[in-house]
């Protein structure tokens, strides 16, 4: 954990006015036209927005801190430039690419600043609506140069995905739900009163909540994974297996009641023994599968919804079972991590639980 607060505040006034910058480049590449291109598949969409902004916001941290680490979503990552250094800056140039091809604000440019394996600092700009989340731990949030926190009410308002709303989460009854796409904005509204707590059920990457996460914390909150493990940055992979939860600690502590009450499902990929979610296994299913690589899992409680076992080398799917509405979600997840599935067999019926 860190120490005695530390003050960053050129870091912040740096960060804020990159993320200005790349937002109006953003809006500019919006306003000429975009030809939208696909990563892993239809759902993870690509721009020569996303890419000319990342390259103005990594130049830009490497002229102002030449020797800090970099990771944005949109650049080859280079480890061992990175790992093991106290500072890294991670980025992701649009979150929220899908938004901002089809015309909605519900976009950002997230910048943060992570020290120690720990989210510090956060710039969030959403440029169609002009509005910039800054802050670091220790310093509280503002929004525009105004203060801004955690809201007081009691009722509390849930900010989730759209995507998982629209598919899944509104079968649910959750009450208070309000879907939106970027979760880096949600993380900054959250941060600013505009909401209570957040969580999703797949996993998401370093680069998609690092700013946010920091400002959650500024604003005296938390973020972690679903787990209840904290979530550490500038990891070899930087990729958090699970879904996540987090926000003001008394909305967090009413929603965990409630995805228990309601076994809201979520992923862990490449689960191993000694993680929570490896008690979800049957004990047969420990026995063969310990020790072995890419074992994935949609479950809910101590109930596996969908099971996948992807040989992480070549992709191919070696077992494949569940609940076809599960498994479905469940190689989504594991596509968007890996990339496309080799040679999957045919999918099983249900096993027992």
């Amino acid at each position: 954990m860190l120490g005695q607060m530390t003050f960053y505040g050129h870091e912040l006034a740096v960060a804020e006015g990159l993320a200005r910058e790349a937002g109006e480049l953003l809006m500019q590449h919006r306003r000429a036209g975009l030809k939208v291109d696909y990563k892993t598949s239809r759902d993870d969409p690509v721009t020569a927005a996303d890419r000319e902004a990342s390259k103005f916001i990594v130049d830009g941290l490497k002229r102002a801190f030449p020797a800090d680490g970099l990771l944005s979503e949109e650049e080859t990552d280079a480890p061992d430039s990175r790992v093991g250094l106290e500072r890294v800056w991670i980025i992701d140039p649009i979150d929220g690419t899908h938004e901002f091809t089809e015309g909605s604000a519900d976009f950002c440019v997230s910048i943060g600043l992570c020290v120690g394996g720990e989210a510090v600092l956060g710039a969030v700009y959403a440029p169609a609506t002009g509005e910039l989340f800054s802050g670091y731990v220790g310093a509280g949030v503002r929004k525009n140069s105004r203060p801004v926190g955690f809201s007081e009410r009691s009722a509390f308002v849930v900010s989730t995905s759209n995507t998982e709303y629209g598919r899944e989460l509104h079968r649910y009854g959750l009450p208070g739900l309000a879907p939106s796409g970027s979760i880096a904005l949600k993380l900054a509204r959250l941060s600013a009163g505009e909401a209570d707590v957040t969580f999703t059920m797949s996993p998401r990457s370093e680069w998609d909540i690092a700013a946010g996460d920091a400002l959650v914390r500024a604003s005296g909150g938390f973020l972690r994974r679903r787990d209840g493990r904290p979530i550490l940055y500038n990891l070899s992979r930087p990729h958090i297996e699970q879904g996540i939860i987090g926000g003001r600690p008394e909305a967090v502590a009413w929603l965990e009641t409630q995805l228990q009450a309601n076994a809201i499902p979520t992923v862990h990929l490449d689960v191993q023994p000694g993680d929570p979610a490896w008690q979800a296994l049957s004990p047969a299913d420990q026995a063969e599968l310990a020790g072995e690589p890419g074992v994935c899992i949609r479950y809910a409680g101590n109930r596996v919804l969908a099971l996948l076992v992807v040989d992480p080398r070549t992709h191919t799917v070696q077992r494949s079972e569940g609940d076809a509405f599960h498994l479905a979600r469940l190689t989504r997840d594991v596509t968007r991590a890996v990339g496309p599935l080799q040679d999957e067999p045919p999918q099983d019926g249900p096993r027992g639980p």
